[in-house]
């Protein structure tokens, strides 16, 4: 008996024998090596065949999702002069309760490819460049702030 079975209760098997073992197993059921490698050659044929099958899957898969994706975005039609909100993601950060994140309006002055716009500060006539992303259109009207006034009526 073996200390490593008197301490542990089972036997030890080391790395070399299983290796023997395997290997006297392979050479006593395949006689014939050169059937034995045709064999595991078509196996690797299949495996690539599958993977390359799983590839193609995934390929369309993606597509559709892109596809589906896609459809649902609606395209935004930006053009000059258009009065536009700015979202202010800095607000994000330090959130008050009632504070809006759109700053704005501005006055879109220039379209750039790939979806960036420069707008224009009303007041101050300050151009910047921002990304299309982050801007929506103004619907409201036109507010003059320098003439607005507001009278109160005794009732």
């Amino acid at each position: 008996m073996s200390p490593y079975k008197l301490i542990f209760g089972k036997a030890c098997h080391l790395s070399v024998e299983l290796e023997h073992r395997a290997y006297w197993a392979v050479k006593r059921l395949n006689l014939d090596l050169k059937a034995a490698g045709e064999k595991r050659m078509l196996q690797l044929n299949e495996l690539d065949e599958f993977r390359r099958q799983s590839y193609e899957n995934a390929k369309l898969y993606k597509e559709k999702t892109k596809q589906l994706h896609d459809k649902r975005i609606d395209p935004r039609n930006l053009e000059v002069g258009q009065q536009m909100l700015l979202f202010n993601s800095r607000l994000k950060l330090f959130p008050g309760k009632l504070k809006s994140r759109w700053s704005g309006p501005f006055c879109i002055t220039q379209m750039f490819p790939f979806g960036a716009v420069e707008l224009e500060e009303e007041k101050s006539g300050r151009k910047f460049k921002v990304n299309g992303q982050r801007v929506k259109q103004y619907w409201g009207e036109s507010v003059d702030r320098m003439k607005t006034t507001t009278t109160l009526a005794n009732s």
